[in-house]
Parts: structure tokens; C-alpha cells; sequence
């Protein structure tokens, strides 16, 4: 299939990126504009093939700093360890793999799924990976033994995004069919609540648990009382990722419709469109500090974007597929991205 030709770099020092930020930008002479503003599902109608007049002119390339390879199908998500030592990745290959980050090397492979392994979050403190699959299941695998300590079921189709609450207690796991909560000590589902969704998130004071739906709305739901409290429409095609700031202030969303919505979680409004990709938005997620936002695509790129004026400051090209999902490493100095090219990539953001 055809690529998005590659654009001529500019120079521009890591440090600079993100220490520097848009001040660094206009200094060395490259023009701003305002933006205006886990398995991830194919679209019933194709997007548009990417081409080179979809990036935008603004946006600094940079390049990775490492490819990881060893899956034999579509990389589906990546997460790091609290610590960030380690980074786990599943795929359409029906397995995890855990990476030394600072060695580059897999560590382990771990097995078990007998569908697509489609989402990976770790607990808290490190100890769990929570992981969901096409076979309706989630595994919990004790990261030190490598090995399932628990099995839970109870979804009736494919669960597409797992998610841990900030204390570790509650774990979401969403899919197909529902979205359910487990008690993490127990294993027992505390609640259950209807509707097809493609990725969850707990708010950093595990208040809220958001939900990207099919129905285009992103649906917020109270975590004490398990009842949903608020509807936030405006995307125009289904909600693929969903990620709160670390700070709790802003939720961003990404969907079929090409943008990045910015929603104020004390008004729930919509405050910004993020606009530039090309193809769906299929991965969200805040550096640690919350100053950057990175969005990863069918486009093949990845996007990083400053929350305090809203542009698009890099562009991270490199996959030959979309990009199925992003993950910040806990320092804020790497960016981890998968894609249906089976491949994982580092990139350096500072």
C-alpha cells in the first residue's frame, strides 16, 4: 500500500523541543499556526490514503530513537511500568511482550489469550498487568513471576481497553458488549454498565470513569454511585480514545472524525478541536507534566501538540500503518507508540 512520502527534516535538538517549546520554534525560523482547536476498530468506510499536503507545515519532524520488532501481528497497545522500566506491548499475535526499555531487549513473552490481545495497563505500583483480549477475557499476570494469577470473565465479546483506578483498587475493563468493574484484591465484578465502548479511563482522583462509546458521545460515569452523570456530545463518529490530564482538568478525545477534542471537566464543554490528522485518531495521552498531548493515527504519525496554545509543535513519522496507540514513559522523556506495521517505536521527547 502506498506511504506518505517522507518530508525533509529540520534540525532541532530534543532539549529544545520541549525546553525550549514554541519560543524555540519561531527562533530558529520555522512558521506557527493556531490549530483550531487499544484494538483499534477499521472503519465501515475507508478514510482518505494520507498524503503529504495532510501534515502540517508547522510541526517540527523528529525521528525514533529505537524500532522494537519480535510481534508477528498488529502491535495494539503499549504501556510503561510506573517505573518505567519496563514497557509491555500486545498484539494481534495473541501475546504480551515485556521489554527492558534501557536494553531494547524482550524480557519475557507471556501467553495464554487464544484471541488478539487488544489492551495492557499496569496497576499502580507495578506488581499487576491487566491485559484484555478478542476471547473475551482479561488476565491479571504478576509482573515479577510472569505468570496469570487470575482470569476474569464475564464480558460476551471482545474487550478492547483495560484501565486501572490511581490506588490500584478498582480495575475498568470495556469492550463490545459493556464496561465492567472489578475489585482488584477480590476479582469480583462490583459493577457492570451497558453500551459498546472502545477505551476507558479513570480521572486521577478516581472519581470519574469516562468512556469513549460507539455512539459518538463520550459517556462520564460517577465511580461511588456507578451511575452516569454526563453525556459529552460533538464528535461525529465513534470515540476511539479517551485520556484524562494529570491534573484531572481536561479529558481529550479522539474519534472517526478525524480531530482531538479538549473538554473542561469542571464545565464540560468542549474548549478545542485539535485538528491536522488525516485518518481516525485512534491513541491519546498527556505527558506526566500535562504540558504536551501526543496522538497517534491511521495516518501513520503520530502528533504532538502543547496544551498551552493548542498547536501541533512535531510530527512523528516513521510506521508504514496506523498508529494504534501512544504511551508516555513516566519521566516524560520517551514517547512509546505501536501500529498495525507490528512494530513499536521510541521516540525521544526531550
Amino acid at each position: 500500500m502506498t506511504t506518505t512520502p517522507p518530508r525533509q527534516r529540520r534540525s532541532l535538538s530534543r532539549r529544545t523541543l520541549l525546553l525550549g517549546g514554541l519560543g524555540a520554534l519561531a527562533a530558529i525560523g520555522v512558521p506557527t499556526t493556531v490549530a483550531c482547536t487499544t484494538v483499534i476498530p477499521i472503519p465501515s468506510t475507508p478514510d482518505p490514503t494520507p498524503s503529504a499536503t495532510n501534515l502540517a507545515p508547522s510541526a517540527v519532524d523528529l525521528a525514533p530513537s529505537a524500532t522494537l520488532t519480535g510481534h508477528t501481528g498488529d502491535v495494539t497497545s503499549v504501556a510503561f511500568s510506573p517505573d518505567g522500566k519496563i514497557l509491555a506491548t500486545s498484539a494481534n499475535d495473541d501475546t504480551v511482550r515485556l521489554w527492558d526499555v534501557a536494553d531494547r531487549d524482550t524480557v519475557a513473552t507471556l501467553t495464554g489469550h487464544t484471541g488478539s490481545v487488544t489492551s495492557v495497563a499496569f496497576s499502580p505500583d507495578g506488581n499487576l498487568l491487566a491485559t484484555g483480549s478478542r476471547d473475551h477475557s482479561v488476565k491479571l499476570w504478576d509482573v515479577a513471576g510472569r505468570k496469570t494469577v487470575a482470569t476474569l470473565t464475564g464480558h460476551t465479546d471482545s474487550v478492547l481497553s483495560v484501565a486501572f483506578s490511581l490506588d490500584g483498587n478498582l480495575l475498568a475493563t470495556g469492550g463490545v458488549d459493556r464496561v465492567k468493574l472489578w475489585d482488584v484484591a477480590s476479582r469480583q465484578n462490583v459493577a457492570t454498565f451497558t453500551g459498546t465502548v472502545w477505551s476507558v479511563a479513570f480521572s486521577p482522583d478516581g472519581k470519574i470513569l469516562a468512556a469513549g462509546t460507539l455512539d459518538s458521545t463520550v459517556r462520564l460515569w460517577d465511580v461511588a454511585t456507578r451511575r452516569t452523570f454526563a453525556d459529552l456530545t460533538g464528535h461525529t463518529g465513534s470515540v476511539l480514545s479517551v485520556a484524562f490530564s494529570p491534573d484531572g482538568n481536561l479529558l481529550a478525545t479522539g474519534d472517526q472524525d478525524l480531530s482531538v477534542k479538549l473538554w473542561d471537566m469542571a464545565s464540560r464543554q468542549n474548549i478545542a478541536d485539535l485538528t491536522g490528522h488525516a485518518r481516525s485518531v485512534n491513541s491519546v495521552a498527556f505527558s506526566p507534566d500535562g504540558k504536551i498531548l501526543a496522538t497517534g493515527s491511521l495516518d501513520h504519525s503520530v502528533k504532538l501538540w502543547d496544551m498551552a496554545s493548542r498547536q501541533n509543535i512535531a510530527d512523528l513519522t516513521g510506521h508504514t500503518h496506523w498508529v494504534s496507540s501512544v504511551a508516555f514513559s513516566p519521566d516524560g522523556a520517551t514517547l512509546a507508540t505501536g501500529s498495525r506495521d507490528d512494530s513499536v517505536m521510541l521516540w525521544p521527547t526531550r
